[in-house]
């Protein structure tokens, strides 16, 4: 007869099995690391990424003349604080810089409040003709912007807000992308027994948008101010429409520079480097947010 043999013994952990559950927490609270191939991967795209800006730099601290070399240099020079005189001088890029700090300011605040609204409204108030209400809003995506430009242009010439900064403001201070945006990161983040709970409390709706819903959505507050920020900072199409070169953003101050028979590519790149760094600085403000907005998203996958 064949002899039996007796199954492996359990492993010693005190005469008690471990959980299956907390086996599981285990492998996935294991920290992962990438292979080599990864991170070249990675240093790769940073580089082509970052290889633009540094690329402005050398341009902007460089003469017309050195640009035109074969091979072109990739060094910065010393001309950087000569080009930034001439932009200085060409175009009156400080009241281009407020002008746009103050559009784009104004739109971003006014768009991440409105859209966070509606977006709570959609997502969590129940109200007759909600589910009509965002397939318009959505609906307004799909139609271009320019078939809005000449009735825009006609209302804000009926009040006389030609050549003002609240003829580019107010048409921006809501998008649908936004409440569409808010609406998808509050269905998933904010959950219900919270509005529930502040309601049993006694709070009202103004209340619970304040207290429960602003610091529960303010990763998607700060991706959404981020995104309309930059928008409304390199917006060209409409503010060279509604605004003159007295009341200039950036991105219409920037057209006056270079002018001559042969454009001078440094000074319009001195130009740009200097409308650049006011979004690097937001981005590096917000983007802590940014990236906590992101993780959240991952986690409760």
């Amino acid at each position: 007869m064949t002899a039996l043999t007796a199954p492996p013994a359990p492993p010693a952990t005190g005469g008690v099995e471990e959980p299956r559950s907390v086996r599981r927490r285990s492998r996935a609270g294991r920290t992962m690391h990438g292979g080599r191939l990864s991170y070249v991967i990675l240093t790769v795209a940073l580089l082509f990424s970052a290889f633009p800006f540094y690329w402005t730099i050398v341009a902007a601290s460089r003469s017309n003349a050195d640009l035109a070399r074969v091979p072109p240099t990739l060094l910065p020079g010393p001309n950087l604080i000569r080009n930034f005189e001439a932009v200085l001088e060409e175009a009156d890029i400080g009241k281009a810089l407020l002008n746009s700090l103050i559009v784009s300011g104004s739109i971003t605040v006014g768009t991440v409040l409105c859209c966070t609204l509606a977006g709570f409204a959609f997502a969590k108030l129940r109200f007759r003709g909600r589910g009509a209400l965002l397939a318009v809003t959505v609906g307004t995506m799909m139609i271009p912007p320019q078939l809005g430009v000449i009735p825009l242009f006609m209302l804000i010439a009926e009040l006389q807000w030609v050549n003002q900064l609240q003829a580019v403001i107010l048409p921006g201070l809501v998008s649908a992308f936004g409440v569409f945006f808010m609406r998808q990161y509050l269905v998933q983040s904010l959950p219900d027994e919270l509005i529930e709970a502040a309601r049993v409390d006694g709070a009202s709706t103004a209340r619970i948008f304040w207290s429960v819903v602003v610091p529960i959505a303010r990763p998607g507050m700060a991706v959404l101010g981020m995104l309309t920020f930059m928008a409304a900072w390199n917006d060209f199409f409409w503010p060279i429409i509604a605004l003159s070169s007295q009341e200039p953003t950036v991105q219409v101050a920037l057209r006056q520079l270079g002018g001559g028979y042969v454009h001078d590519q440094s000074v319009i790149m001195a130009g740009t480097l200097l409308g650049t760094l006011p979004v690097l600085l937001v981005f590096g403000l917000l983007g802590r947010q940014i990236v906590g907005g992101i993780m959240q998203g991952a986690v409760k996958g």
